[in-house]
């Protein structure tokens, strides 16, 4: 009896271990090119915006003083940017989308020092894996300029005399018609256009001697249109309207020592006169256009002890840092830098607005107490001014962090 179990429990055993299979890792392969580039191309052009921008940015690199804008269907069928810049040598045109080919610059040790807005070469290239790309250009001195057509990196065929005006025209047609996903969830979230609109809005109050238009294909007049003039607030009145420019005073600040130069700052923001129901926050470092979060909330706190609780500001600050303290490479969109010196306070923040906010040391910055009173009886019912107490010297000091940022 004992040897027919023991057998019979042998048998079982045999049967687990054969049902048993083991599995063998996956096999680690090597991705096709093609799969690899339009991987590359979903993370720059993230959308119609994302291409518009790298757009811009090589025409101000080309010494543009006119950038035109065309959209159609919020940048998904059409984007044509024209502008009079330097244009395209002939020879450059077969590699002009390649990845990597770019004229602004040759080694590494050249990003600590650059300031042209692009510099890697990925942009045009990334275009070209998800969208059909056609390129008009004319150089000084040409009696005629020269039209290629791209696709997936490439040159399709050889370029084509043509007739051109000054500069070179970019079409970007059919974005996105090989990613069905992302297609599907730009045209369900909305058109792209209100983004496009800010995002040149944002441009033309900085580069004032550049004239900027936009405008949907087909229509009769511009929604964006700017034209070069000699101020800033100037070119906020025109893109912006009289109502935000009226309540706009200029802010600077910089190094002690001038000769240094390390720090500059200057701006516009609004005062306490100004009405709306969202931020507005231009920001500009080395004439790049960043977000940074963290000093966006920053100023939200300061206007928050000054401002109706319903009311936010309009901020336009230009900061102008040494080249090597500022790495422009560490967004695949460029849309962030950061100071590589880790003693600096100024670094590149990707968190949530509604995170709660601390600084360089770790202090949780507290919500501000909104305590408004009337200070004047004659006063209209939207001017109103803090009231805030002033604290100890000593708490001050505890509070330092805190106090270094107001």
């Amino acid at each position: 009896m004992a040897l027919e179990t023991t057998s019979t429990l042998m048998e079982i055993d045999e049967e687990e271990n054969a049902s048993v299979i083991v599995k063998e890792p996956p096999k680690i392969h090597r991705l096709d090119e093609s799969v690899v580039n339009r991987i590359a191309a979903g993370e720059v052009i993230q959308r119609p915006v994302s291409a518009i921008k790298e757009l811009v940015e090589n025409s101000l690199d080309a010494g543009s003083t006119s950038i035109n804008i065309v959209v159609k269907d919020g940048g998904l069928k059409l984007i044509q940017v024209s502008d009079d810049g330097h244009g395209i040598r002939y020879e450059d045109l077969p590699i002009l989308c390649e990845r990597h080919t770019t004229s602004k610059l040759s080694t590494f040790e050249d990003l600590h020092s650059i300031k042209s807005m692009g510099f890697r070469g990925e942009a045009l290239a990334s275009m070209t894996y998800v969208s059909h790309v056609t390129v008009t250009t004319i150089t000084p001195g040409q009696l005629h300029g020269y039209r290629a057509s791209y696709r997936d990196g490439m040159m399709e065929y050889e370029p084509k005399a043509c007739a051109a005006v000054k500069g070179t025209q970019i079409m970007i047609e059919n974005l996105f018609y090989n990613m069905t996903a992302r297609k599907k969830t730009l045209q369900n979230s909305g058109d792209d256009y209100p983004k496009i609109v800010d995002l040149l809005s944002r441009f033309a109050i900085h580069h004032i001697n550049v004239s900027f238009s936009c405008r949907k294909h087909g229509a009769p007049r511009a929604d964006v249109h700017s034209v070069a003039s000699s101020s800033k607030i100037d070119a906020i009145r025109s893109v912006y309207g009289v109502s935000v420019a009226q309540n706009l005073m200029a802010v600077e600040a910089s190094d002690d020592d001038a000769s240094s130069s390390v720090f500059e700052m200057h701006g516009l923001i609004s005062d306490s006169n100004y009405i709306a129901k969202k931020i507005t926050m231009v920001l500009f470092i080395n004439d790049r256009l960043v977000e940074c979060a963290a000093l966006k909330r920053a100023v939200e706190i300061v206007y928050s002890a000054t401002l109706p609780k319903a009311s936010k500001p309009f901020i336009y600050m230009s900061l102008v840092l040494p080249s090597e303290h500022v790495d422009v490479n560490v967004h695949p969109t460029k849309r962030e830098t950061v100071d590589p010196m880790p003693s600096s306070p100024m670094t590149a923040s990707q968190a949530s607005p509604s995170a709660p906010s601390t600084s360089a040391s770790g202090f949780k910055m507290p919500k501000v107490p909104h305590k408004i009173v009337r200070t004047d009886s004659q006063d209209p019912a939207g001017r109103l001014h803090a009231y805030m107490h002033i604290k100890s010297p000593v708490h001050v000091e505890r509070n330092s962090a805190l106090a270094s940022v107001r």
